[in-house]
């Protein structure tokens, strides 16, 4: 059988052993069936992952005792996601893809051509969602960190996030001088570690928001002459940027 990954809500640094709430519980002991002495891997979300045992249930908690630690590779970048929220699920889809493929952060925004406006009193529960999705991509994918994903942001607070030294990048299909393949293979940028992408909702960017973008150091770049749906473009930015720089492949400094 499969040896189950679970995820722990707190940090599991310098610890011996741990607790896990009610939804651990009933997945542990209803569904998986698991006894006293049983192995499981347990999480943090944090970089922190081990082997562990079950040592104990409760009413509503079972304790956890960890053992071995499991090693786990350093990321070599970091990647933000700014997305404008698109309509229907398919931010759903766009959480669990850059989760999957390790983004670090999803910032969702309202663009001006925003097809769909999150109400403030219900903004808490998909953020809330979101979260959730990236959670569970993170344990399904095995990864031993979770993708975070902040509040909706408006267009200029979501572009106060971005970090000082992180290669700032917006995806314009107007854009006709600049492909990220450009971007990407510049030598000047080989040492860029941070990187914060910017993806415009299902009508793309207006001009007077490029504006903006670029009026805070942001560079209009495009994937060609390819035009990709909104949540497949998401994909496909955060692969090739991991290809060129991250965990899909590593090139010298000399190519």
């Amino acid at each position: 059988m499969t040896i189950p990954r679970i995820y722990s809500p707190e940090t599991l640094e310098n610890k011996k052993t741990c607790e896990l709430g009610a939804d651990n519980l009933k997945y542990l002991k209803q569904v998986m069936r698991l006894k006293h002495g049983d192995k499981i891997k347990i999480f943090d979300g944090f970089g922190h992952e081990f082997e562990a045992v079950i040592k104990s249930y409760s009413v509503e908690k079972v304790l956890i005792e960890l053992e071995k630690i499991i090693p786990v590779a350093n990321r070599a970048i970091r990647i933000t996601l700014a997305q404008a929220i698109p309509k229907a699920k398919k931010m759903d889809t766009i959480v669990k893809t850059a989760a999957e493929l390790g983004a670090d952060l999803v910032i969702p925004f309202d663009a001006s051509r925003s097809v769909v406006r999150i109400t403030k009193e219900k903004s808490s529960s998909r953020v809330a969602r979101w979260r959730k999705i990236a959670t569970e991509a993170a344990r399904s994918s095995h990864s031993s960190y979770i993708t975070r994903v902040t509040k909706i942001s408006s267009f200029a607070d979501m572009l106060s996030l971005a970090a000082k030294d992180a290669l700032k990048l917006i995806f314009w299909e107007e854009e006709s001088q600049k492909t990220i393949k450009d971007v990407l293979r510049d030598k000047a940028i080989f040492d860029v570690k941070d990187f914060f992408v910017v993806v415009g909702p299902e009508g793309g960017f207006s001009k007077d928001e490029i504006a903006k973008a670029k009026g805070t150091g942001l560079i209009s770049v495009s994937l060609g002459k390819q035009i990709l749906k909104v949540e497949t473009a998401a994909a496909a930015i955060i692969s090739i940027i991991q290809y060129e720089k991250g965990i899909f492949g590593k090139k010298s400094k000399e190519v």
